[in-house]
């Protein structure tokens, strides 16, 4: 399947940007414009919308493997015989890693935000937000204010939480539909502690080797995605990983503070192939 792509940026380095769980590729617009510079020739920018998110394909069935497989496919068909600075936030951070251990001839330097290569136990954080997606009465919805007043009052009252998961709500015509595959996510969702999402593909990677190039590992200075005892685990995959803890950001990191990723990343990208 060819996954949707937003381009930013006409010369420079090649470097792809993979959103979370409910995103979509131009969350991180803000950011990829201004790593590409205000001339646009400081980097090649690819936005790229995940199975099953945006306006990508939809899939039958939930895998990181298969996700970093859709994922370099898409990267080699843009830009055949070059190298990429794959950037990736929690869902795209796991899928980022996972591409880079399987697919390391086509990723030259990597950065992960808040995110670690271990299970989360179940995916608890985001089942009450997929509950009240499938709740939504979307038939009855006369307008997206209609959703958000709704969405408020049943499920969530943070409007930026609102304003990040009702982007994935579209219309067509008269009636309103879930871009994101609602379903799917519930379904592993549902499965609790077995959910595929919240976990790490272990054996999937497990006959891998380390990955060789420079790895930057943001972490929010607010966030609990990232603990100290991850690192080891983080440095067997990855020996030359970097972390750096984002003072006053969140789970988000690129949305709490967007200046300090833009100079991580502009950082990455002069950073040298070799150790």
């Amino acid at each position: 399947m060819s996954l949707h792509t937003l381009s930013v940026g006409t010369a420079g380095p090649r470097i792809a940007f993979c959103h979370g769980l409910f995103g979509q590729g131009r969350n991180w617009m803000q950011i990829a414009k201004a790593v590409s510079g205000p001339s646009g020739t400081q980097a090649r920018a690819l936005l790229v919308d995940l199975p099953d998110h945006g306006r990508s394909p939809w899939s039958g069935a939930f895998s990181f493997e298969g996700y970093a497989a859709q994922l370099a496919d898409t990267l080699s068909a843009a830009a055949p015989g070059e190298r990429w600075t794959l950037v990736g936030h929690s869902l795209g951070g796991k899928t980022a890693m996972v591409a880079a251990l399987q697919h390391a001839e086509l990723i030259e330097r990597l950065c992960i935000v808040d995110i670690a290569p271990k299970s989360y136990g179940d995916l608890h954080r985001f089942r009450g937000y997929i509950e009240g997606m499938q709740r939504m009465p979307l038939s009855q919805l006369a307008s997206r204010a209609d959703a958000d007043e709704w969405y408020a009052h049943e499920v969530e009252p943070d409007p930026g939480v609102r304003a990040f998961l009702l982007q994935n709500l579209r219309r067509e015509g008269d009636h309103w539909r879930w871009q994101a595959n609602v379903e799917l996510f519930a379904a592993d969702a549902a499965q609790g502690t077995a959910s595929v999402i919240a976990d790490w593909p272990t054996a999937a990677v497990a006959g891998c080797a380390a990955y060789p190039g420079p790895v930057v590992w943001l972490r929010g200075g607010e966030s609990e995605y990232i603990t100290d005892a991850d690192v080891e685990t983080m440095r067997t995959y990855f020996p030359r990983v970097r972390q750096v803890t984002v003072k006053g950001a969140g789970h988000w990191v690129h949305a709490d503070r967007p200046g300090v990723v833009v100079e991580t990343i502009t950082r990455l990208l002069r950073a040298p192939l070799s150790s």
